[in-house]
């Protein structure tokens, strides 16, 4: 990277990108080569503080090859019946040899991403058109019971986005003026490193902010972040803060969120604020109801969606919707828009399904994120 990514307990310098090349038979004649990719980031699928990265890295490569295995002794069948086969495969697998199943289905949506990109390609098929057409034998009540009768172009009345803003992640490290550039490490590449720079740059709009979990620090950076923000003239700024598992129940992140309110640059910045992502940890995420807290800010789940059954749970504790990335899977994006979707119809409140980056990078990867993040508006 340019310059270190920190967020949670990891501070990103650089890290392995994983190609995988799938070839696909249709109807035992034709063959197309499809791609997926991603970055294998460290300390996110799992946050063990004690372990380096570097004694993480094989069970990455464990949950792949398990995927690959099911993906090429799996009967034929449509796109959606091979899903079944990897997802629910993957999921026994992983129960027995007690592997994480954010890390576990990794392994799922990288088979996920090649195949359906084969797909698209042997029909001369975009995206959208191959899901609302429903080229991918998609079943969602199989997926969850309550979504029987909805189809996926249920999903598509709109065609899908032509444009789309950037939410511009501030990293917990990231420098926000020049004057926090330490000496000797300013960056001579021509292009911007500080949040003002970038600001100027860019003409940047929606923020996304990570917190340390650190009351004080965190107070003190928002406040400069707002400064920022102000000096530079952005014009209603729309943001998110992104907790990172880093609260250690929901009463520290209640107190941490009304002491931002307390503070007058604070709640002006917190005006054009969209949601809250993930401020407790994935294991006790889920424990938490938050429905007491009646004047609470959206909040979502991201590193707790690690099950189909992860989103459904929240939504019954207060949460208001989940993050979509490609790691996670196509065909639960799919589910979790519809599910979203379906629920808002019965609430007044707002439900979110946000499209988040994981720092990720071309020329595959990040192409198949915004073919998503268009198709789902």
């Amino acid at each position: 990277t340019r310059f270190p990514f920190q967020y949670g307990i990891a501070s990103l310098t650089a890290l392995p990108h994983l190609f995988v090349r799938a070839t696909v038979e249709f109807d035992g004649q034709a063959r197309q080569v499809g791609l997926g990719a991603d970055g294998l980031p460290p300390k996110w699928f799992t946050k063990n503080p004690n372990t380096r990265f570097e004694e993480d890295l094989p069970a990455f490569f464990d949950v792949i090859n398990q995927a690959i295995r099911l993906a090429t002794d799996a009967p034929s069948g449509s796109f959606f019946q091979l899903w079944q086969h990897l997802y629910h495969g993957q999921a026994a697998w992983a129960a027995q040899t007690h592997t994480p199943p954010l890390l576990a289905n990794l392994g799922v949506s990288l088979l996920e991403r090649a195949v359906l990109d084969a797909l698209c390609r042997h029909l001369g098929t975009p995206l959208h058109e191959a899901v609302r057409t429903n080229r991918l034998g998609l079943q969602l009540a199989e997926v969850r019971p309550e979504l029987a009768g909805l189809q996926p172009a249920n999903l598509l009345d709109k065609p899908p986005l032509g444009t789309l803003h950037v939410r511009h992640t501030i990293g917990l490290g990231d420098p926000l003026t020049a004057a926090d550039v330490p000496a000797g490490q300013q960056l001579h590449d021509g292009l911007p490193h500080t949040l003002e720079e970038n600001i100027r740059t860019y003409g940047l709009r929606y923020f996304k902010i990570k917190v340390r979990g650190d009351r004080d620090a965190d107070l003190d950076r928002l406040r400069h972040i707002a400064a920022v923000l102000e000096a530079c003239e952005v014009q209603q700024p729309k943001l998110t803060l992104d907790g990172n598992e880093q609260f250690t129940n929901i009463d520290a992140f209640r107190d941490f969120y009304q002491n931002c309110l307390a503070e007058e640059s604070i709640r002006k910045l917190f005006d054009g604020l969209l949601l809250v992502e993930q401020p407790l940890h994935r294991d006790i995420a889920l424990e938490h109801d938050l429905r007491g807290w009646t004047d609470r800010p959206p909040l979502i789940i991201d590193e707790s969606e690690a099950t189909l059954d992860s989103l459904p749970a929240a939504l019954e504790l207060g949460y208001s919707g989940t993050s979509h990335k490609n790691c996670k899977g196509i065909v639960k994006g799919l589910a979790n828009a519809a599910l979203l979707r379906k629920r808002q119809a019965q609430s007044t409140a707002p439900l979110h399904l946000t499209a988040e980056d994981l720092a990720n990078v071309g020329p595959i990867a990040l192409n198949q994120d915004l073919a998503m993040v268009a198709l789902l508006g």
